[in-house]
């Protein structure tokens, strides 16, 4: 399922990055790559805060639709 999907507080497993190779760049980049774990803080307007190695990344809905959790 998405990112979007993904309740607050709940930890999920990145399962796919997907999208264009700029944008898995990108996306890897600030730590979400298959395999890590991802955590949803919270939910603003169409916008997420999450937790990914130990930081904090805010990403917007089109972007979260790209990472697909388990």
């Amino acid at each position: 399922m998405p990112l979007t999907m993904v309740g607050i507080g709940e930890e999920s497993i990145i399962k796919r990055v997907g999208g264009k190779e700029e944008t898995k760049r990108l996306l890897e980049n600030l730590g979400f790559v298959t395999g890590g774990t991802v955590t949803v803080v919270s939910a603003i307007g169409g916008s997420i805060i999450v937790n990914v190695k130990d930081t904090r990344v805010a990403i917007g809905k089109d972007m979260t639709n790209k990472i697909l959790v388990l």
